[in-house]
């Protein structure tokens, strides 16, 4: 597995690449943002930390561009700990958001948990999804088409939508969005749910289901809607 690290304080950035060579990953530094992009465009990585405030580019440009093209998780760490600031973080498609000072041990734990997430298909089961007649999800190769097109989304949105749809009959509160599609490990605020939801809808959305097929049910949560 490798990692790019995208930070411009050099003892943070080194800090972060002794811990991950500690587990046995490999680890890349690049130093301002339009270094890390050229660098991820350039190489193959397994994951992304990324600083917000770089020289150069923003870590917030950088995670749009990135988004493009790759589902590979990206992981936020940053000095800015404000709600809109995390909320801004993963509407750019983020799927993890740490603040700093952190501690290195949470910082690795999390980082595993990102790419368990790819490497094991934790959305469960192997059998096709289809919803509305029109989308189609595959738990396996963690794959989202709408009418025939492959729609990008990240691994937490991903897991979000693939819970969901596997139990349509169920109304899903925030709590258990983070606890069965996220995991325990998932310490993001609770209001991070809704700008996952916001951004599924955006790209699933069309005229038969403006509200990309996820219903709000107003006092308990979000519903699989056909």
């Amino acid at each position: 597995m490798k990692i790019l690290i995208v930070e411009d304080e050099k003892a943070i950035a080194e800090v972060e690449k002794a811990y991950i060579e500690r587990e046995g990953y490999s680890a890349e530094i690049a130093g301002d943002g339009l270094t890390g992009l050229e660098k991820f465009r350039s190489e193959t990585f397994d994951l992304v930390l990324l600083d917000i405030m770089l020289p150069g580019m923003s870590g917030t440009d950088i995670c749009r561009e990135i988004r493009r093209g790759s589902n590979a998780p990206i992981i936020m760490v940053t000095a800015k700990s404000g709600e809109e600031d995390i909320v801004a973080g993963l509407d750019a498609g983020a799927d993890d958001y740490i603040v700093k000072p952190f501690s290195p041990r949470v910082l690795m734990a999390r980082i595993r948990a990102n790419l368990r997430k790819g490497a094991s298909g934790e959305a469960g089961g192997s059998e096709l999804i289809t919803v509305g007649g029109s989308l189609v999800i595959d738990p396996q190769n963690l794959t989202v088409k709408k009418d025939g097109c492959e729609v990008s989304l990240t691994r937490n949105e991903f897991m979000i939508l693939s819970k969901m749809a596997a139990r349509p009959d169920k109304t899903w509160s925030r709590d258990d969005l983070i606890t069965y599609a996220l995991g325990y490990e998932y310490d993001g605020f609770e209001r991070s749910i809704d700008s996952y939801i916001k951004n599924i809808r955006k790209k699933l959305s069309d005229p038969r289901h403006e509200n990309g097929f996820i219903r709000t049910v107003h006092g308990f949560g979000y519903k699989i809607s056909e």
